[in-house]
Formats: structure tokens, sequence, C-alpha cells
């Protein structure tokens, strides 16, 4: 047995190994009018899914020229594009690329796929909703077609679930920003530095427009302290790569 049929098979043992709950997946319907897709594998929660179970789709339909509509692979982009989809209905990098697909076409389908762009995000959210990174990109689309008031109850959505996570509460931030909804971007800039967040680009672009403030002093000496801490952290430029 040759080295491509050797990880063959090891791939094949790895997956027949899984738990029967990580290869018996619920189906991911899409809404009313989307259409279907048509693979027999999967759909798995990209976030939780198997190495393996990520490699096999990956390996032969999502490669860095599908990822970048460079070089196909088993045929039209659509075609692995939308398969990588139909698997893990909330790839992050997927949903990116099928996006950029339609644009470059100028078609919405595009070729080889199996519904539209905003077809495949509904699937992906009503599969994962937890998913708040997949659910921002979902805004984001949103935001670059003006659908401003979809974008923001979306939004909305996601400050609500994030709770205490620091990163996704500033990056809610700086979804605000991009919707010009200064007001909430500076809320969620003065929330995620409460949490500890000292990254500086929510703050620099408020400053830009002129609707940066510093938070007011909270109750007490540690909060005003802590607040004071966050404020001079995000003053200092960041050494490491964001």
């Amino acid at each position: 047995m040759n080295c491509a049929g050797r990880a063959l098979l090891a791939l094949t043992v790895a997956l027949a190994t899984l738990p029967v709950s990580a290869q018996m997946q619920r189906p991911a319907l899409a809404p009313p009018g989307c259409g279907e897709t048509h693979n027999t594998y999967g759909p798995f929660d990209y976030r939780t899914a198997h190495q393996s179970q990520r490699y096999i789709v990956e390996i032969a339909h999502f490669t860095h020229g599908v990822e970048t509509l460079t070089r196909g692979a088993t045929g039209p982009f659509g075609n692995d594009i939308g398969y990588t989809l139909a698997v893990f209905p909330n790839h992050p990098r997927a949903i990116q690329s099928v996006e950029r697909l339609a644009e470059k076409e100028k078609s919405d389908p595009a070729k080889g796929t199996d519904m539209t762009v905003e077809c495949y995000y509904a699937r992906g959210m009503a599969f994962v909703p937890n998913d708040l990174v997949f659910r921002m990109f979902y805004v984001s689309y949103l935001i670059r077609r003006n659908r401003m008031d979809d974008a923001r109850k979306s939004l909305d959505y996601v400050v609500e679930q994030a709770g205490d996570n620091p990163l996704t509460q500033f990056n809610a931030g700086l979804l605000y920003f991009d919707m010009k909804d200064y007001d909430k971007a500076l809320a969620q800039a003065h929330r995620a530095m409460a949490m500890g967040m000292t990254r500086p680009e929510l703050r620099d672009r408020l400053n830009s427009v002129g609707r940066w403030k510093d938070p007011e002093p909270t109750e007490g000496p540690d909060a005003a302290a802590s607040a004071a801490s966050a404020t001079q952290a995000a003053s200092t430029p960041s050494q490491t790569s964001r």
C-alpha cells in the first residue's frame, strides 16, 4: 500500500472510531425557498468537528486555491465551496469565499452553488445559533449592502448573547462603528475595556471622527483605577500582530 493509501486508511479508521454523536448529526435545513444541499456527509459544527472530519473535506474541496478563487479543485469554485458549506454550515472561511465568488461572478447564487449567499448564512445560523463569530460575518454582509435595520437587529442579538466575552463585545463595537452608530460603538468600547480589553482600534476609530470619550469613573476607587488602567493600556501601541 502506498503512502496515500495508508493515509486514507488511517483517516477512515479515525472517522469510524469517532463517538456516534459525532458521526450522526441533525440535518441543517435551509429556510423555505432557499433550496437544498445535496451532500450525504455531515453536517457538522465546524467549531467542534474532529480534525479528521475537517481534513477529509478541506483536502479535496476547500484548498487554498479554492478559498482564494485562484485555482479550482474538482470543478467550478462554486461546487467545492458549496460542498464545504453543505458539510460545515458555519465554516467561517468558506462563507466568505462564497460571498466573494458571487461578487466576482456578479451572480447570486454563484455557478455551482446550491443557494444564494444569504441562504447559506441563514442555514448556518439556524444550524448553530450560538456561533456568534459566524453571525457577525452576516452582520458585516448586511452592512455592506446598506441593510442597517437588519444588521442592527442581528448585532444587538450578538451583544446580548456574548455576555462577558471581551473580544466579542469589542468586535461588536467595531461593527457598530461601521454602521456609524457611534454611541453604541462607544458603549461597546467601554464595556470591553471594563472586561480587560486593551486593543486600541475601536478607540482610535472613534477618535478619528471625534466621538471618543473616556469612560466615566464607576463606584469605588478600584473600579476607577481599573478603567484608568484599561485606558492607559489602550493608549500604548501594541507590539503584537492583530
